[in-house]
This record gives C-alpha cells, sequence and structure tokens, in this order.
C-alpha cells in the first residue's frame, strides 16, 4: 500500500480532509465531526440530497485512514471530470452554484441541520448542473444561533454577482485576487448608488459591510445575534431572491459573434467540422481541452461523443452563450469555462497549492486549438517554439488550425499594431512545431486559406 497524499486544497477544515492513495480520491471524517455525519445520515438529508444531485455521493471505504489519531471514518466520494474554479465561472454559472448552495441550506434546515460554510469551492459541476462536493459542510442546527455562514455566501456569490451584473461582467477576476470573496466594504464601493435602492443589495451588501465596519473591533459581535428557524428560512428566501434579480446579457463583448462574422463559407465551416470530427474518430481521446472555443461549436463534436470536453474561451459573452447552449442541452460531458490563455489560472492560496494552475488540472488526451494561434502569436507576441512546448506540456494530441496573414481574421489583429511577424507562415509553424510534435496529417479547410493539422507530441 502506497503513502497517502493529502490534497493542499482541503486543510481548513478540522473535521476532515481529503487525500489520495493509488490514484484513488478518499475523505477522511475525523472524530470530531462524528455526531454531526451521523446527523447528516439519519436525519435522511444526505440521501435526499444525492437523490435531487445536490450532493456527491460517497461510499463508506475500509482503505486505513491517512491519520488513524484523528480519525473516525473513511469515505470514497464520486469523483468530478474536473475541478474548476469561481473565478472561471461565467455569469451563470456563478448564479446557479449560488442558487444551490441556497437550495441545500434550505433542505438542511427543514432536517435540523444548516450548512456551517458557504464556499463556492465547494460546488463543482457535472455538466451545467452545479452540486456541493463537500460532505463535511454539514452540523446540526444550533437553536436561535444566526447563520454562521451567512457572510461567506454573500462574498463568495452575492458581491460578484452583483458586480458582474451592476457593474461589469469583468469584475469576476477579483476572485482571483480574494479567493476567500470579495470584501463586502470593496462590492459596496463599487457597485452604483442606485443599488442602495434594491432592498436585496441594500441589506446583504451595503448593510451588511456597514455592520462589519462597526463591529470589527467588537471579538463577541458573531455571536450576539438570534435567530430562529423560522428566520433563517426568511433569510434564504430573501438571499434567493436577491441572487434571481440578477441578470447580465451577453452583449457587446469582443468575439461573441465571431461565427456570424467570420470570412469562412458555409462549405468551409462544415469541411472544418468534418475534418475535426475525423480526427476525433482517429485517436479517441477520452478528455478533451477546446482551447479558444468561443461558443463551444466545435466543442460539440467531441461532447457529443461522450468524450469530457472542456470549452475554454476568454471572452465572457462567448461563455455565457456556450453555457446556456449547455443547460438546454443538458449535456454532461460538456464544461465551458472562463480562462484567458495567455494569462491562465495560477496556483493560488496558501503556499501556491489551495487552487490548482490550469496546467496542473491537465493534461488533456488532445487539444483542439482552432482559430487559435494567431491570438497567442500576434495577439500576444508569444513565439511559435514556445506555443509549441506549451501545448506539448498539456497534452500528446493536437488539432491545430494555422490562420494565414491574408485571413481577414489575422488582418483584424494586425490592424492595430506593426507585422513584425517575419515567421508567421505554414513553414515557420511546422519549424516551430517540429522539435515538439510530428505532423500526423495536414488538411487544408475548403474554400478558405486555413489548413487544419493533426500532430502527435513526439
Amino acid at each position: 500500500m502506497s503513502d497517502a497524499r493529502r490534497q493542499p486544497a482541503s486543510f481548513r477544515d478540522r473535521s476532515g480532509f481529503l487525500f489520495t492513495r493509488d490514484g484513488r480520491l478518499y475523505r477522511q471524517i475525523n472524530r470530531s465531526y462524528q455526531a454531526d455525519y451521523e446527523a447528516l445520515l439519519t436525519s435522511g438529508l444526505y440521501q435526499e440530497l444525492v437523490d435531487l444531485g445536490l450532493l456527491v455521493a460517497h461510499r463508506e471505504s475500509s482503505e486505513p485512514p491517512a491519520d488513524p489519531a484523528l480519525a473516525f471514518k473513511v469515505l470514497e466520494p464520486e469523483r468530478i471530470p474536473f475541478i474548476s474554479y469561481p473565478y472561471e465561472w461565467c455569469f451563470g454559472q456563478l448564479k446557479r452554484a449560488a442558487l444551490c448552495t441556497l437550495e441545500i441550506q434550505k433542505r438542511a434546515l427543514a432536517r435540523g441541520m444548516s450548512l456551517k460554510d458557504a464556499s463556492a469551492y465547494n460546488i463543482q459541476f457535472r455538466g451545467p448542473q452545479p452540486v456541493l462536493i463537500d460532505t463535511l459542510s454539514f452540523e446540526r442546527l444550533v437553536d436561535e444561533r444566526p447563520w454562521i455562514a451567512y457572510r461567506q455566501f454573500c462574498q463568495h456569490f452575492l458581491a460578484p454577482l452583483s458586480l458582474m451584473a451592476q457593474v461589469d461582467v469583468r469584475l469576476s477576476q477579483l476572485l482571483r485576487v480574494h479567493i476567500d470573496g470579495i470584501p463586502l466594504d470593496l462590492a459596496a464601493r463599487l457597485l452604483p448608488a442606485h443599488s442602495r435602492l434594491r432592498p436585496g443589495l441594500a441589506l446583504h451588501i451595503h448593510l451588511h459591510a456597514g455592520a462589519q465596519r462597526r463591529y470589527a473591533d467588537v471579538p463577541s459581535a458573531a455571536s450576539r445575534g438570534r435567530m430562529t428557524r423560522s428566520g433563517h428560512i426568511g433569510m434564504v428566501d430573501n438571499l434567493e431572491v436577491t441572487v434571481r434579480g440578477l441578470h447580465w446579457e451577453p452583449r457587446g463583448t469582443a468575439w461573441q459573434s465571431y461565427y456570424e462574422e467570420t470570412n469562412y463559407s458555409a462549405a468551409g465551416i462544415e469541411n472544418k467540422l468534418a475534418l475535426t470530427e475525423s480526427f476525433l474518430n482517429q485517436i479517441r481521446p477520452r478528455s478533451v481541452w477546446d482551447l479558444g472555443a468561443n461558443t463551444g461549436m466545435f466543442s460539440r463534436l467531441a461532447s457529443r461523443q461522450g468524450i469530457f470536453t472542456l470549452s475554454i474561451d476568454s471572452d465572457p459573452g462567448a461563455v455565457e452563450l456556450n453555457d446556456r447552449a449547455c443547460v438546454k442541452e443538458t449535456s454532461s460531458d460538456l464544461l465551458p469555462l472562463l480562462i484567458d490563455l495567455a494569462n491562465p489560472s495560477p496556483a493560488l492560496g496558501w503556499q501556491n497549492e489551495e487552487r490548482m494552475s490550469l496546467r496542473e488540472r491537465g493534461p488533456a488526451d488532445a487539444i483542439l486549438a482552432l482559430a487559435l494561434i494567431h491570438h497567442l502569436a500576434i495577439a500576444n507576441n508569444t513565439p511559435l517554439s514556445d506555443i509549441a512546448t506549451w501545448f506539448s506540456r498539456l497534452t500528446r494530441w493536437l488539432v491545430l488550425e494555422f490562420v494565414p496573414k491574408q485571413d481577414s481574421q489575422v488582418q483584424r489583429l494586425l490592424s492595430f499594431r506593426a507585422d513584425i511577424f517575419d515567421d508567421y507562415h505554414e513553414e515557420g509553424l511546422e519549424k516551430a512545431f517540429a522539435g515538439a510534435f510530428r505532423i500526423v496529417s495536414r488538411q487544408p479547410v475548403h474554400e478558405s486559406s486555413r489548413v487544419l493539422y493533426l500532430m502527435e507530441r513526439r
């Protein structure tokens, strides 16, 4: 039996932690959480939430604990295909995650329990559906004690959602800086004055921030309030109304209308789809990352074959439209994410290990890099050889589209800068990639000057 490896992201909870052994994921429950865990099961809450798809299932395991001195039980939870973070979610995903958290809290209250934390990091996605992954988030409801996770919910969910809806959708990226949630005083300063006229935002952001300032130096302030069970339910209902009242429509972002504005003919698009699908059939990957996916047209070639597919783009409007399509399709194999590939999610948190970088969550079996190379090489000044090295660290198989300078999309980029890219041509691309990949197939795209490559890492 190999040694257990404790997961860095679960160090904060004294009730237990995640660890891996021989490639399998386990959760140790410490003795300090025994009574709450047993209440979770005997109350019927665990089974109710699992049946509704709101909580990951687990089985109790005979696997030896990672820390026997503390251990009560070891669980083997269901694994989520890909761990994503709130700063990688579009508006719709963050809103559904917030509503999922509130729905879980309502059902917990009905069974005499409560969420002791409301971290957005405890929510993950199975396709478009949010699900709670932390079995240890529950505690028995203590009479007249306020909801201990109220501030956390407001910082992790309500503050970013209100800023995205009321100010600018790009403010979701504040969550990369404030990984414990956006401070309410900061949110209150950034929100427009008219947000105070909305009762939910006035109460849960502005007045809440003011209360935090007033009681910041009072040690016992958190325990002074009293709240009945009906008060808990009323608070959750009010938060739900506030969250549901926040909306953002994807208008005016740079690339959300790409397919309406591209210079592809109908025959060119169909040929590109056919070539990409042919390459996928040839290599049969188990996982695909579609980088620069826009609204996910080509991502769906993979996901419809049952291949788990990340559909990554940096345009908030494109990712939002992609996510809305996923909700309608109820596809469990496609996950849109909002990530800037020129500045991808880094390792964050305590010792830079609490939240993994994008690269650490790989590799993928295959990457689709369609209409992407010119953005990296020209818009971001990245040498082609560096791009090749980066791809080789992420995947074995690469489906890459080369877009030459005469293409209107490249001309659009060059219209804002001098053309200093002397090696940006097919020969230069093939030479730059030769050290990291071998070309398996090269296919011109019909009725265009573009070329599609299938490459395998050396």
